[in-house]
């Protein structure tokens, strides 16, 4: 005689129901304005062929740099592969160099003059989006939310 499959187990905690989750999750509301954000940016660097996480990578480059990609993918907060690909093509496009340091096992980074060059074409058009962003915004919440994304450092 055939019985029914048991019931799954239930995979939402039993304090909240799983619906809530989308309108409560921190992270998935950080993920989906990171997107939007992004987008945003993207659209302004589109006429350099640049995209926001390259000029994130060029920008930081130019303040540490020439720094070890170790420290790079520390200070940004993320993984050393992921950067080291991203670097990559970075290098492929002319835009950075990428040198073994005194010890051979440390890769350093730094600008080429194209990506000097690129950066300096970049900074107009960030600052359109930048203000894009902040007019959206309001100045007010702006600040706020620079703030409450500085606290979110401590997680890390």
């Amino acid at each position: 005689m055939d019985h029914p499959p048991p019931e799954p187990p239930s995979i939402a905690p039993k304090s909240i129901e799983l619906s809530r989750i989308p309108a409560i999750c921190l992270g998935m509301h950080v993920r989906r304005a990171s997107r939007i954000i992004t987008q945003v940016y993207d659209a302004a660097f589109r006429p350099l062929g640049l995209a926001l996480n390259q000029f994130t990578l060029l920008v930081s480059i130019h303040l540490m740099g020439p720094v070890a990609i170790t420290q790079l993918a520390q200070t940004l907060s993320t993984d050393q592969t992921t950067l080291t690909r991203n670097l990559k093509l970075l290098e492929q496009r002319g835009w950075v160099a990428i040198a073994a340091a005194e010890d051979r096992r440390v890769k350093l980074v730094s600008l080429s003059p194209e990506g000097r060059t690129l950066l300096a074409a970049a900074l107009p058009l960030w600052e359109q989006a930048q203000n894009q962003v902040i007019q959206q915004l309001g100045d007010q919440k702006w600040h706020t939310l620079l703030s409450l994304l500085s606290d979110l450092k401590t997680l890390d």
